[in-house]
């Protein structure tokens, strides 16, 4: 874990992504609390609960590589950018594992990853990788990355990852007509694609420096 305490802007922007993530979480909870009984529960191999699981584990990777460079990134955009997503992700995962538990449905499950999505198993990539995520090897490259290298690697693998998301979001806005999922996953798209965007700005400033 970094050591947020030491990060000039971390107690501002920081603070302020706690706050909204915090109220994100009662917002998902309302949602569940007063869904009319007429949405029904979305089956166990429904798209709704095989995008909760699988876009859970997507998320978890993006939460390890957000850490990794909010520990070593040398640019401080980039080490608060990691701060930035780690949270909001992990905040996501949240949400989603308690949608399962709200269901009566495993958290885990034996399907094949993308089994939900139409020709899903076409969009896995070096065996059952689900779309935009990184290999053991290249996690640990960035694991092993220091000072611009880093900044730029990081930089790469989650704007990879961001677009892999998206195409998962993309999916279940057509394959699900919950509520709860289909608010939540419009966020996704809208905030990923505006890091992305950022993320591809701060690729031409870091380049320049």
């Amino acid at each position: 874990m970094t050591d947020v305490g030491n990060s000039p802007r971390f107690s501002t922007r920081g603070l302020a992504l706690s706050v909204a993530l915090a109220l994100l979480v009662g917002l998902a909870i309302g949602f569940g609390v007063t869904r009319l009984a007429s949405a029904g529960t979305p089956a166990d191999d429904s798209a709704a609960a095989g995008f909760a699981r699988d876009m859970s584990t997507h998320h978890a990777q993006a939460v390890a590589m957000g850490m990794i460079a909010a520990k070593r990134g040398n640019a401080h955009e980039v080490r608060t950018l990691g701060e930035d997503i780690a949270l909001t992700q992990q905040a996501q995962i949240g949400i989603m594992s308690q949608w399962l538990r709200d269901w009566g449905l495993n958290i885990n499950s034996d399907a094949k990853p993308m089994a939900w999505m139409p020709d899903g198993d076409k969009a896995l990539t070096n065996g059952n990788l689900m779309p935009g995520m990184a290999t053991a090897q290249e996690m640990t490259a960035l694991e092993n990355a220091t000072g611009k290298d880093a900044d730029r690697l990081f930089l790469e693998m989650m704007i990879k990852h961001h677009l892999g998301g998206v195409h998962m979001v993309d999916a279940v806005l057509t394959q699900t007509d919950d509520p709860d999922v289909l608010w939540l996953a419009a966020g996704m798209k809208a905030r990923q694609q505006l890091e992305i965007s950022e993320m591809q700005q701060l690729q031409t400033t870091l380049a320049k420096r």
